[in-house]
């Protein structure tokens, strides 16, 4: 019981912050806060769909950013259409409204990951992570080849995905969009792993052959596990095209799984909130140590290396009682 109290009172004070966070940059006179808040978000929202294949189904997967990124080119390349009324392979018409584009962006990872999954996941263990790894990159070297969608350079669109009764360049609004779309997705995934579904793939984590043999088919719960990750994924990418309305091949670069594996080890595996504490600390920290070198990321490992050692559930379970 005084655990639930932990929890509910980290998470509260957490969601609060996050809420005040446009209020708290105006007056200290930093809108760059607001963008650092939305991109939290949105990595969490990464982050969490990759906790869900880590910390809950034990599948280390190290092609997460090629779902993330791919969502991301869905906005761009339909935004590129709808802005030259032209027609992408051509039968599909641009779009820019929010409410089709970003289902279309999970649609198309979720088909995606269903492909990928199909074939990675007659592996285990380092050869899953090999395989995940090169499909990854295959998409991005797929992207970096269309010159057509900018190639090394990107893509680049005026406007966000248009929303009803928000103004597409109003930057606090997106934000609480962005919030809203975590809370939700944290919501639809704390339910996903206390149904049936999570209780049976946490089984397979912990046991496979036992669950075989009361007749559970570990491929297909897997399957659909890495599906809906990688949707989640999707959709987190479709947000960061928005908040930069921009899209590069480095958003399916390996580095960027990297990222989102940080994240989760730092915020806590198998907590799913610890994504969003995960998240706020690797870009906070990121923001900070970028200020003073470039090659921020040997500060960070240490920062890592600590973190593990000290808080092994992460700062989740440390602020939490756990160690």
């Amino acid at each position: 019981m005084a655990d639930n109290r932990r929890h509910a009172a980290v998470l509260g004070l957490t969601f609060l912050l996050l809420l005040l966070l446009p209020q708290l940059a105006t007056a200290l006179s930093k809108p760059d806060l607001l963008t650092l808040g939305s991109q939290i978000a949105i990595y969490a929202i990464a982050a969490a769909s990759l906790d869900l294949l880590i910390g809950y189904a034990g599948m280390s997967s190290f092609g997460h950013a090629g779902f993330f990124g791919l969502g991301g080119y869905v906005v761009g390349i339909l935004a590129f259409h709808a802005a030259d009324n032209s027609l992408f392979l051509g039968i599909v018409p641009g779009l820019t409204d929010a409410w089709l584009v970003w289902p279309i962006a999970i649609a198309v990872t979720a088909l995606a990951a269903l492909a990928i999954g199909a074939l990675s996941l007659r592996t285990s263990g380092v050869s899953f992570i090999m395989m995940t790894l090169a499909f990854a990159e295959m998409l991005y070297f797929l992207f970096v080849s269309l010159k057509t969608y900018g190639g090394d350079d990107g893509l680049g669109f005026r406007r966000r995905n248009a929303l009803p009764w928000i103004a597409p360049r109003d930057d606090v609004a997106f934000y609480y969009v962005c919030l809203a779309v975590l809370a939700i997705f944290l919501i639809a995934m704390r339910h996903l792993v206390q149904s049936r579904f999570g209780m049976v793939l946490q089984g397979l984590r912990q046991n496979e052959r036992r669950m075989a043999a009361i007749g559970v088919a570990p491929y297909r719960v897997r399957l659909a596990a890495f599906t809906i990750a990688s949707a989640g994924a999707g959709l987190a990418g479709a947000l960061n095209a928005n908040l930069l309305r921009y899209v590069s091949p480095d958003s399916l670069h390996w580095t960027m799984s990297g990222d989102l594996m940080v994240m989760v080890v730092l915020g806590g595996a198998g907590s799913l909130y610890g994504a969003v504490l995960g998240a706020a600390a690797f870009v906070g920290l990121q923001s900070v140590l970028a200020q003073w070198t470039e090659h921020w990321m040997i500060a960070m490992g240490p920062i890592l290396v600590c973190t593990v050692l000290v808080a092994r559930r992460g700062i989740w379970g440390l602020l939490a009682g756990r160690r």
